[in-house]
């Protein structure tokens, strides 16, 4: 997959060395506009469906602040679940009430604080709910903002969500609680990127809604969490990477399954998927989705973290060695595979660095090579692939791997062998002058 035009324009600009240089290691870039685009295509999809509905970015995808930032200047949420998750998005702008908290097991001064600042609140277990019933999180501030958050039908050992005893044990204790908490609807949380399961029970949370409006409760909105998928690439060239990868085409005979892999192509993605997903027919309803949260007057809360940061961000790597092997050569890098989340889950990146040769009459050619971390591990390698580089490498030249903004930059990064964490450069404008950039104030 080549890397769309934002990413092209920086690579073309002559930046990258530059910053290489002066970091002296691996860094990432950020694209916010596309963060901005994302946002911008999921509300479009929102309003052509005719369904009112609100929009958090889940922090866990990227620590960047730039991204907090623009939600909040885009009129966006923020879903966090930590103490510091929250405190870093109140800090860049987002307001308490746009803040969507979720989590198991959630610390008594995570809830102190989410009740404080007027988070909404996905609960989890009846301990929390009486919790914050009970009054025990340093006496009673305001109306605690709930959502009850159920356990799936079709993931019985899924670890989030209350079982059905739970949940009407649940809703008991909310009629009784009258002023001190706000029910105000349902949640859930579903693995996987199929649509059909998730508008089958996102029509179940709609019932539930109506049930408990029955019974005086407020139960306005329901929360469908994220799993909307991106696309990497295109239809032929990853069903052709399905159908022909084999051990021979890695480093050391490594071996990968089909299931090993995130989905790189799905045929809707993004705001397309959420298109989809609000026109399909839940199981036994005759009209769609969208229809059904229209009519009853609930709101949809989304809380996607990877569909918004599709193609937000970028990885750099500086070439640092070059080994020849029976045909292929290693790579190895300034970094390690804790900047490229993907091995860490026995996986690969599938989307193919670019290298930047720092000799502009470099040979040309077809050069298959893996890429391996600057660690003592054996198994670290940043890419398992031979990836067949146009050009010869060289040490100095760099790999940027595009589209890294989602999840790859920061679920399992570690200064391991006492290395500094990657800087996050924001590239505030990539049209025709020359990118304008700036710390992320994160790292700042």
């Amino acid at each position: 997959m080549l890397p769309d035009e934002a990413t092209e324009r920086v690579l073309a600009s002559g930046l990258l060395p530059e910053l290489a240089h002066a970091f002296g290691g691996p860094f990432h870039f950020l694209l916010p506009e596309a963060f901005d685009g994302n946002l911008r295509g999921m509300r479009e999809a929102l309003a052509s469906a005719g369904v009112e509905g609100f929009v958090y970015f889940a922090k866990k995808a990227n620590k960047a602040a730039v991204f907090a930032e623009r939600a909040a200047a885009g009129g966006a949420g923020v879903d966090v679940a930590s103490v510091g998750e929250l405190r870093e998005a109140l800090g860049h702008g987002v307001r308490g009430e746009h803040l969507v908290v979720t989590g198991p097991a959630k610390d008594p001064a995570l809830l102190h604080l989410a009740v404080r600042h007027g988070a909404l609140i996905a609960v989890d277990a009846l301990d929390e709910l009486d919790a914050l019933v009970g009054g025990v999180l340093g006496g009673r501030i305001r109306p605690a903002r709930i959502l009850l958050r159920c356990l799936p039908p079709g993931q019985p050992h899924s670890r989030f969500g209350l079982s059905e005893p739970e949940l009407a044990t649940a809703l008991d204790r909310c009629v009784r609680a009258g002023d001190a908490l706000r029910m105000e609807g349902f949640g859930f949380h579903l693995s996987g990127y199929a649509l059909q399961p998730r508008a089958d029970l996102a029509a179940r949370l709609v019932g539930l809604c109506l049930a408990a409006r029955m019974r005086g409760l407020e139960a306005s909105r329901i929360s469908i969490g994220g799993g909307l998928p991106v696309s990497y690439t295109d239809a032929e060239s990853w069903h052709d990477f399905l159908a022909r990868q084999h051990s021979g085409h890695y480093h050391a005979g490594k071996t990968f399954h089909t299931g090993d892999f995130y989905p790189y192509h799905s045929p809707v993605a993004g705001a397309g998927a959420l298109a989809a997903l609000l026109a399909t027919r839940p199981e036994g309803h005759g009209q769609p989705l969208s229809r059904l949260l229209t009519d009853s007057g609930v709101l949809l809360l989304l809380e996607p973290g990877r569909a918004l940061l599709h193609q937000a961000g970028a990885t750099v790597f500086r070439v640092q060695g070059v080994k020849e092997r029976a045909g292929y050569r290693i790579l190895t890098v300034d970094g390690t595979s804790l900047s490229l989340s993907e091995q860490w889950f026995n996986s690969e990146y599938l989307p193919d660095p670019v290298l930047l040769p720092q000799d502009p009459g470099a040979e040309r050619g077809t050069f298959p090579a893996s890429v391996g971390a600057a660690t003592c591990l054996e198994s670290d390698l940043l890419t398992w692939r031979k990836i067949p580089f146009p050009v010869r490498p060289r040490t100095g030249d760099l790999l940027v791997y595009p589209n890294t903004a989602g999840y790859q930059m920061d679920s399992n990064e570690s200064p391991f062998h006492d290395l500094p964490l990657p800087p996050k450069v924001v590239v505030d404008r990539t049209g025709p002058a020359r990118p304008r950039w700036r710390l992320d104030r994160h790292f700042t």
